[in-house]
């Protein structure tokens, strides 16, 4: 199974959502072709209803902790109800292009 395929596993498991993208981006970063290291998640579930943005974050966290630990490098998480989600028009934000660590 792969990293992309567990992440998808493990939150639709953890949240039941009505919504869930996890986009691979590692080809926007300097790693090998083929690589499973940076990814996006875009998860809209009422789990998240009044709950903050900290809290949901952590949440998505605890049930991705060993991908974290060992496969993932970065990860962009974009938590909505389903209601935000509406107000987005489902479109979450893109993520920006890789700056290759150097900040500049």
């Amino acid at each position: 199974m792969t990293v992309q395929q567990t992440i998808e596993n493990k939150l639709s498991t953890g949240f039941a959502p009505i919504h869930l993208e996890v986009v691979n981006e590692s080809f926007m970063h300097n790693v090998p072709d083929g690589s499973e290291s940076h990814f996006k998640v875009v998860i809209v579930s009422d789990e998240f209803a009044g709950k903050r943005l900290i809290g949901r974050h952590r949440a998505v966290n605890q049930v991705l902790a060993d991908e974290l630990a060992n496969d993932i490098h970065a990860l962009a998480i974009h938590t909505y109800t389903e209601q935000e989600w509406h107000t987005l028009q489902q479109q979450a934000p893109d993520s920006p292009n890789c700056m290759g660590g150097s900040g500049k």
